[in-house]
């Protein structure tokens, strides 16, 4: 049995007057602050640390990030017992074609949610498998042997063009008028060893330090708040939202 040891912080940043970003560990949803949790892998749990940055106009942003966690949230401790990687993904799309149809349609009715849309990066547990799931451009990345990894792809322009840093032009997300919106999801399940750090984080903290620097601070046991105020310090451009977690 693992253990995973979450540190989770987020941060509206230096520049912007509200936090787009929203974080779900296990059952504690965050929009700005911090929180500590463990989380245990028996063999008949289940459990979703979650990232979601938000965008489109103001306050919209926040309220699509809202709106997909807390959907998530219920819809995941929902599914039935017993599901194979096949059904669990199936489930998982389904998901995804309902809170697009819910985003989409509180933009139609108000004028103030137009177009509005979010990111999501998570990783779930469920009932002995491990799965990761992306859609945009927030990442998930993993710390191992001291060598950090990005195991997400961006969902960007810049991506597509084939180009390292990142673009503010994402080609995926949920909601904001896009209509062919997918997700990522993979079973990673050999790959979450005991040792490893693993890292979910949105693009307020990746353009503002770089991944050596968030290499070393991993490898030297940092926690979330810390990464957090590291991309303060640079300028804190964006909202900053970090979810450290240990395997152990």
């Amino acid at each position: 049995m693992l253990k995973f040891k979450v540190s989770a912080a987020s941060s509206v940043g230096c520049v912007r007057s509200n936090n787009e970003d929203m974080l779900l560990v296990g059952d504690s949803v965050l929009r700005t602050g911090e929180l500590d949790a463990e989380l245990t892998t028996a063999p008949d749990n289940r459990f979703i640390i979650a990232l979601a940055d938000g965008m489109g106009g103001h306050n919209s942003g926040e309220v699509a990030s809202n709106d997909v966690l807390t959907n998530l949230q219920f819809f995941y401790n929902d599914l039935p017992q017993g599901l194979q990687t096949g059904d669990f993904n199936e489930k998982i799309y389904e998901w995804l074609a309902s809170i697009n149809n819910i985003i989409d349609a509180k933009g139609r009715g108000d004028d103030r949610y137009r177009d509005m849309g979010t990111t999501l990066v998570a990783i779930a547990y469920y009932e002995g498998e491990f799965y990761w799931m992306n859609c945009g451009d927030s990442r998930y990345y993993c710390l191992h042997g001291g060598k950090l990894h990005q195991v997400s792809t961006d969902h960007s322009l810049n991506n597509l063009l084939g180009k390292r840093e990142h673009s503010n032009v994402i080609t995926n997300c949920i909601g904001g008028g896009c209509k062919t919106s997918y997700i990522d999801l993979v079973r990673c399940t050999p790959d979450i060893v005991s040792g490893d750090t693993l890292l979910l984080c949105s693009d307020g903290l990746t353009d503002m330090v770089s991944d050596d620097t968030i290499e070393r601070m991993l490898a030297e046991g940092c926690d979330a708040s810390a990464l957090c105020r590291v991309a303060e310090d640079a300028g804190g451009f964006d909202n900053v939202t970090a979810i450290v977690i240990t395997v152990v």
